[in-house]
């Protein structure tokens, strides 16, 4: 075999390796994703993705109903609400992707808040929930024990913010501004609904966190606990090799 033979050899098998090679690493992948995990942190990646459509969500409030639209085309920081209460875990997730999302800094135009709310609270109720979420995190901010203290019991849902301590937490900040909040909160259709169960075998729990590209693919999930600055890492590598949203 002289040298030409073995350089047309060598450029086949080159060419066949970058051929082959993608499909088996896809493949692998798909039937090992925990192979992916050391570099997503706490998050999973959900492989293969699962597409939704925007028009799986509905507003649930005339808030949401008006700036429903803002969904497409932004990474969506999704919070779940899955039972008829909201406990502490479930609240204290709604307050973490608040402060997720200011720790984007520029890139948090590219970011919506949403949470799903699987079964209808009362309007009291869920009244409660969007203050806290919107409040609260002026709390957990200061570090003196009274603050400390009023932020924990706060997180129980039958402990209610009244006007006193509205009043309290806004201080000196323009009353509108102070509650003007950055979380859509949608109902799921029946079939969204449907894979999101697919996804968690049938299990959705109080607390959970999801990524949505602006395509529309479910990309992560995050169990109950999930830490901040984690999730941010995370969103941010998302962000930064993203070419859309």
């Amino acid at each position: 075999m002289n040298n030409q033979q073995k350089k047309n050899q060598r450029l086949i098998i080159i060419i066949f390796g970058m051929t082959i090679i993608p499909f088996l690493i896809a493949w692998g992948l798909k039937e090992h994703p925990s192979l992916v995990k050391g570099t997503t942190n706490t998050g999973q990646l959900i492989i293969p993705s699962v597409a939704i459509s925007h028009s799986d969500f509905s507003g649930f409030d005339s808030f949401s109903t008006s700036n429903i639209g803002e969904l497409p085309g932004h990474w969506l920081i999704v919070n779940v609400i899955p039972n008829s209460g909201c406990n502490e875990v479930c609240l204290e997730a709604l307050l973490k992707t608040k402060q997720l999302r200011l720790m984007l800094n520029k890139e948090l135009p590219r970011t919506r808040r949403v949470v799903i709310i699987f079964k209808e609270p009362s309007q009291e109720v869920a009244q409660q929930w969007w203050l806290k979420d919107t409040l609260l995190w002026r709390l957990n901010r200061l570090e003196d024990q009274e603050s400390k203290s009023l932020y924990s019991s706060l997180l129980h849902e039958e402990n209610n913010l009244d006007e006193a301590l509205k009043e309290k937490l806004i201080v000196n900040d323009n009353r509108d501004v102070a509650l003007n909040s950055d979380l859509i909160r949608v109902k799921p259709s029946v079939d969204l609904t449907k894979k999101l169960l697919d996804i968690r075998r049938g299990n959705i729990p109080d607390g959970m966190l999801f990524l949505i590209d602006p395509l529309g693919n479910l990309m992560m999930q995050y169990e109950p606990g999930f830490n901040t600055y984690k999730v941010k890492d995370d969103l941010m590598h998302l962000l930064r090799i993203s070419q859309i949203g």
